[in-house]
C-alpha cells in the first residue's frame, strides 16, 4: 500500500507543471493591480466573487487540460481542423492583440516593481527581456517548467505581506456572507475586472499547449487534474491575500492608489517596509515571469493556428516562425518602456476590452470540441458538467457585455 501511494506521488510529480504554472502567471502585472485596486478602493467587500471565480476557472481550465491529454494538440490546432482557417485566423488576431497588450503591462510591471526596489527602468527591462528570451530559446521545455515552478513559489510574499498587514478575521469572515453586494459603478466595474483579470483567453491556450507538449498519457489524466485544480486553489489564494494585504491597511487609512507599485509605496507607513518590499518584489517576480510566460502563449496560439511548427524542445531553425514571433513580442513589448514619460492606459485599456469580446468565443469553441464522442470518446463533459460550462459562459458574456460598455463610455 505504501509502495502504491509512493507510485502515485511520484506520477503527480512527473505531470506537474502546466496547471500550477498557468494558474499562478495569472496574478500578473494587470491582476496584482486588480487585486490591490479591489483591497485598497472596497476593503474586503469583494472577497468574495473569488469564491465563484475560483470554480469557474478549474472548470474551464479543466476542460483545457483533458483536452490537451486526450488529443495530444493544442487549442488551436483543433479549433484549426475543426472549424477552419478563416476562423481560426480572426480569433488568433484578437488573441493576438489583447495579450500583446498585456505583454506591455507585464513590462511595466517589471519597470514599476524595480523602482521601488531601487533599480532604474533603463536597467531592470533591458535585463529582464534578455533573460525572459534566453531562457525560452536557449532552455528545453523541461529546463523551462523548472524555471517556471521555482518562480511560483516566490507568490508566498503576497501570504506574508496578507499576515504582515494584521487583517481583522472577524471582518473577513463577515464579508463571506452574506456578500456584500453594492451596484455603484465603481464596485461593479471592479468586481468584473476581478473576475476578468482571473479567467483570460491566454490560459486556455498555454495550459492546452503546455500538456500537448509535455506528452501527458491518459493514464496520467487524474494526476494532471489534480495539478489543475490545486493551480486554481493557488492562484486564488494569492489573490485573496493581496486583497487581505490592502483592504487591512490602506482602505482602513482612506488612501487612494491606482496601480500596484503605488499599493507597494503606500504599504510601508502602515505595515512597515518588510511587507512593502515583498509586494514590490513580488509585483516585480510575477511580472517577469508572465513576461516569459504570454509571449510563450502567443507564439504557441498563433502558430498552431496556422500549422507552423511549434515547441521549445525544437531548435530555433526547426521553428523560425514561433521563437520569431516569441523574440519580436519580447522586443517590442519591453522597447516602450524605456520612452521617457510614455503612458500605456489606452493601449492598456484596449486589450482589457479585446480580452473581454475573445474569452466567450474562446470558452464556445472549447465546449463545442469537448463535446465531441469521435475526438473525446469517454472524455467528453457529462450533462452536468455542460450545465454548468454553459452557464459560466453565459454568465461571462453579461460581465463582459456590462465591463464593455462601461469602457466604451469611459473612452468615449
Amino acid at each position: 500500500m505504501l509502495k502504491n501511494l509512493r507510485t502515485k506521488i511520484a506520477i503527480f510529480f512527473l505531470v506537474l507543471g502546466p496547471g500550477i504554472i498557468t494558474a499562478n502567471v495569472d496574478n500578473d502585472a494587470g491582476g496584482i493591480t486588480t487585486y490591490s485596486i479591489a483591497g485598497a478602493h472596497f476593503g474586503y467587500s469583494l472577497i468574495w466573487i473569488l469564491i465563484p471565480t475560483a470554480v469557474a476557472l478549474i472548470l474551464i481550465q479543466e476542460m483545457c487540460n483533458r483536452l490537451g491529454v486526450v488529443t495530444g494538440k493544442g487549442l488551436s490546432d483543433l479549433i484549426r481542423e475543426h472549424f477552419g482557417v478563416k476562423i481560426t485566423f480572426y480569433l488568433m488576431l484578437g488573441v493576438f492583440v489583447t495579450n500583446f497588450g498585456n505583454i506591455l503591462a507585464e513590462f511595466a510591471g517589471v519597470a514599476a516593481g524595480g523602482q521601488v526596489l531601487g533599480l532604474t527602468p533603463y536597467i531592470a527591462v533591458p535585463v529582464a527581456a534578455a533573460l525572459v528570451w534566453l531562457l525560452v530559446v536557449k532552455g528545453t521545455y523541461r529546463s523551462v517548467e523548472k524555471v517556471f515552478l521555482g518562480a511560483c513559489l516566490f507568490y508566498v510574499c503576497y501570504i506574508i505581506t496578507g499576515f504582515l498587514a494584521h487583517p481583522n478575521w472577524g471582518d473577513v469572515k463577515a464579508s463571506l456572507y452574506p456578500p456584500p453586494i453594492r451596484l455603484e459603478l465603481g464596485y461593479v466595474i471592479t468586481l468584473i475586472g476581478v473576475v476578468g483579470t482571473t479567467i483570460a483567453p491566454w490560459m486556455q491556450f498555454y495550459q492546452q499547449a503546455s500538456v500537448a507538449e509535455k506528452g501527458i498519457k491518459v493514464e496520467e489524466y487524474r494526476y494532471s487534474r489534480l495539478d489543475t485544480i490545486i493551480g486554481g486553489i493557488v492562484v486564488t489564494a494569492v489573490a485573496f491575500f493581496i486583497i487581505l494585504a490592502c483592504g487591512s491597511t490602506i482602505f482602513r487609512e482612506g488612501i487612494h492608489v491606482d496601480t500596484a507599485a503605488q499599493a507597494a509605496i503606500a504599504l510601508k507607513p502602515l505595515a512597515g517596509k518588510y511587507a512593502s518590499y515583498l509586494f514590490a518584489f513580488g509585483l516585480l517576480n510575477a511580472s517577469l515571469f508572465a513576461a516569459s510566460i504570454l509571449p510563450l502563449s502567443t507564439a504557441y496560439s498563433v502558430c498552431e493556428g496556422m500549422g507552423w511548427e511549434t515547441g521549445m524542445d525544437r531548435r530555433f531553425i526547426e521553428a523560425p516562425q514561433f521563437y520569431g514571433l516569441y523574440s519580436l513580442l519580447i522586443l517590442f513589448g519591453s522597447i516602450p518602456m524605456l520612452i521617457p514619460g510614455i503612458s500605456l492606459i489606452k493601449v492598456m485599456l484596449i486589450s482589457q476590452v479585446v480580452n473581454g469580446v475573445v474569452l466567450p468565443f474562446v470558452l464556445v469553441f472549447i465546449l463545442l470540441v469537448i463535446n465531441k464522442r469521435d475526438i473525446m470518446g469517454d472524455f467528453v463533459n457529462s450533462r452536468a458538467f455542460n450545465l454548468v460550462a454553459w452557464l459560466i459562459v453565459a454568465l461571462l458574456i453579461g460581465l463582459d457585455l456590462i465591463l464593455l460598455a462601461s469602457l466604451l463610455g469611459w473612452v468615449g
